[in-house]
């Protein structure tokens, strides 16, 4: 574990802090400009939703890959090269996904869009932990408010351009714009080291580790419901118009960033472990309620109920794996990241399968079930 005299060699608390933020931003920025992509992707190609889950298979793929590997590139390179070149590979790979109706093609942008979610994913979550042990105070929901308000900005902000009649390929600059900016302005603070230099290339995550991957990974796998089909599910079965199919995520993240930036009290007056069980149920009943809902309107706010329980789950799962002792902090980080991360990437995969063979109701009421699962396993954790 790297101490706060570690970090200050390198970078003062603030700015270490001031990096870690632009990172999450960043990260869900980019990766909340792509849901409003997914319902014209699936309309420019023709394609029904098994064909788009094998589309969100190779998304996932590309991104485990990345994740499974960027421990060991993280030690040995350090977290700044790690984030900068996962950010770029994002920019290069963003506007391709706007305008490619080959599937061929369509499979390697996905790809190499996977490699810098699951890159950057791994890595900004690395910094996070050593900067919150080095913090004199709890900081980890605020890192993970600014991923969620990356993913709000990112997908209101690209569903208005859409909206006014921009091109999803401007509009996809424009994105890219935004995060060259960004990390611009935090690759100077970024960490040249990371958790380890000698953490192994990959390694399975055992104990508790394991649990609280299975745990993250259920949480990750409703965020991705919410980034990959709420858009799918409010235009073909609510009647939304398809250039504002990005408002179901928008709302999912609108409240996922107030509970996050306020999170880090929340958790001081409640205890984490009650957060985790009220908010786990929170989220099973919001995509509950969106399900049964007879409009679009009604299904945003159980996007919206989603949001707020899912907020600081994940936040104190990221707490508890720093301070368990089955596992090394640097082979345990990105060990539970790889596990929690295929969630929200293998999961749309799964839901578009079970969606194919079923309906898309069924297969987001099995992620609801799914939820309460998170809340039963909470009374096994220990923080």
């Amino acid at each position: 574990m790297l101490s706060s005299v570690t970090i200050n060699q390198s970078a003062s608390e603030k700015t270490a802090q001031f990096s870690t933020r632009l990172a999450f931003f960043i990260s869900g920025f980019c990766m909340a400009s792509w849901a409003p992509l997914v319902p014209l992707v699936k309309a420019r190609t023709g394609i029904d939703e098994g064909v788009l889950g094998l589309l969100l298979l190779c998304l996932g793929g590309g991104s485990i890959t990345a994740m499974s590997i960027s421990g060991y590139l993280v030690g040995r390179y350090g977290c700044r090269r790690v984030i900068v070149v996962a950010a770029l590979l994002m920019c290069l790979s963003l506007p391709l996904l706007a305008c490619l109706s080959s599937i061929p093609t369509l499979v390697i942008a996905i790809i190499a869009f996977g490699v810098g979610m699951g890159a950057i994913g791994c890595a900004m979550n690395i910094q996070a932990v050593i900067v919150n042990d080095a913090s004199q105070r709890p900081i980890m929901s605020s890192f993970h408010g600014l991923f969620s308000l990356g993913g709000i900005l990112g997908a209101v902000g690209m569903t208005a351009m859409l909206g006014v009649g921009l091109s999803p390929v401007g509009a996809s600059l424009c994105v890219v714009a935004v995060t060259l900016v960004s990390i611009i302005n935090a690759a100077p603070h970024l960490l040249p080291f990371g958790g380890g230099g000698g953490a192994p290339v990959f390694v399975l995550p055992k104990g508790k580790v394991l649990i609280l991957g299975v745990m993250c990974f259920i949480v990750f796998m409703a965020e991705g419901a919410m980034l990959d089909w709420s858009g799918v599910f409010l235009v073909s079965l609510r009647g939304m118009d398809a250039a504002y199919g990005g408002l179901g995520y928008a709302a999912f993240a609108a409240t996922m960033t107030i509970a996050r930036l306020t999170g880090d009290s929340v958790i001081s007056r409640f205890g984490a472990i009650r957060v985790l069980a009220v908010g786990s149920v929170c989220a099973s009943l919001g995509i509950a309620f969106s399900l049964c809902s007879s409009s679009w309107p009604l299904a945003l706010l159980g996007y919206a109920l989603v949001g707020a329980g899912c907020a600081n789950i994940v936040p104190v799962l990221f707490t508890a794996v720093a301070r368990q002792t089955d596992m090394p902090q640097a082979s345990a980080v990105p060990a539970m990241t790889t596990l929690g991360y295929a969630g929200v990437l293998m999961g749309p995969a799964f839901i578009g399968f079970v969606a194919h063979a079923s309906s898309l109701v069924v297969a987001l009421a099995v992620v609801a079930g799914a939820l309460l699962i998170v809340a039963v396993c909470s009374r096994s954790i220990r923080i």
